[in-house]
């Protein structure tokens, strides 16, 4: 109920500040990155992303997947790159028309398509091949990226390698090191 709530005024929020749906800021090592969400589009999504905001899940927390030409992935590890507690998983929403288009934020999961949690990717180019097809499940589109596009770039451009049984993980981490919904003030 708590969480409803929350949701509830930060719409409200993002209404009063004019803009489609809430914004959220991740101030990370290489940049800021700021993101309008689609809670019209991707409810559960949305709802989901900002309660890992609001309770700070995300500061801390690093890029661990980069791969230029595709994607960037975050909001699972930390700099250790030790896995993060998340809550449970949610339904996937892939099937609500919104492309994996260069600079859109998706929901990160495995094989199970309801699987999705705390990840997150942005876009690096059209991936279309991303999206729900046929009837099948594809990776549910929540936001796009709105300012710091040349941050994301600069963050695909890391080097990487094989860390901890993973690939395409940054040498050096890149550590988003706070996350904070945009306020209606902020917006002006």
């Amino acid at each position: 109920m708590k969480r409803m709530l929350v949701f509830a005024l930060l719409l409200a929020a993002a209404a009063v500040a004019g803009a489609e749906g809430p914004q959220v800021v991740l101030e990370t090592s290489k940049g800021t990155i700021v993101a309008e969400l689609y809670p019209d589009k991707a409810p559960l999504s949305v709802e989901n992303f900002l309660g890992y905001v609001e309770s700070g899940f995300f500061d801390g927390t690093v890029f661990h997947r980069v791969i230029d030409g595709f994607m960037i992935q975050g909001g699972g590890f930390t700099a250790d790159l030790e896995r993060k507690l998340t809550r449970e998983a949610i339904q996937n929403e892939s099937k609500n028309g919104v492309s994996n288009a260069r600079g859109t934020l998706a929901m990160a999961r495995t094989n199970d398509p309801h699987s999705a949690t705390a990840q997150f990717y942005v876009n690096l180019v059209d991936n279309d091949n991303l999206d729900s097809r046929g009837g099948g499940w594809g990776y549910a589109v929540f936001g796009k990226v709105v300012e710091g596009m040349d941050v994301v770039d600069a963050i695909a451009k890391v080097p990487t390698g094989r860390q901890m049984g993973m690939g395409d993980v940054p040498t050096e981490a890149v550590v988003i090191t706070k996350a904070t919904v945009k306020k209606a003030a902020d917006a002006e």
